[in-house]
């Protein structure tokens, strides 16, 4: 097991949840991973990484699968101008590798927002720290371990 998928592995159980990563094959793409576990798109809760431009703030988004993040309104609800974050900046501040980042068991402090979409599910998917594995959780469980807040960052 990899060291970002035994971090994620072992936060979804310290939070007393049961359910545990499952291996979906190589799913970078939301619409990927939602036919591998057999859910809607907007189902699986994308992870999308920005720094604040003055705070170097790590911000993390969690998008439903068919929304896109809207840099304007994510910049308007965070107060600070945001720049997408590249492949090295989410290694290093988050310890995942894009396509796999997790909204539990970073390596770095994050700021994370909610899409509401995700809340009109009673289970979503998100990525267990590789490109191969997501969890399942409900959007209850979702905020209360994250603290992620709701927001209207989306196009």
């Amino acid at each position: 097991m990899s060291k970002s998928l035994a971090r994620v592995a072992a936060a979804l159980q310290e939070a007393g949840l049961t359910e545990g990563p499952r291996e979906v094959g190589e799913s970078r793409m939301a619409l990927q991973a939602a036919r591998a576990v057999g859910c809607e798109l907007d189902q699986i809760a994308k992870s999308i990484v920005f720094v604040g431009a003055r705070s170097r703030r790590t911000y993390l988004f969690l998008t439903a699968g068919g929304n896109r993040v809207s840099p304007e309104k994510a910049a308007d609800l965070v107060g600070e101008p945001l720049a997408a974050a590249n492949g090295a900046e989410v290694r290093e501040r988050t310890g995942f590798a894009i396509g796999g980042v997790s909204p539990v068991g970073a390596t770095g402090p994050m700021t994370i927002l909610l899409d509401p979409r995700l809340t009109g599910f009673d289970i979503v998917w998100a990525a267990a720290g590789t490109p191969r594995h997501v969890f399942p959780i409900s959007p209850a469980d979702l905020q209360r371990i994250t603290g992620a807040a709701p927001g209207d960052f989306t196009e």
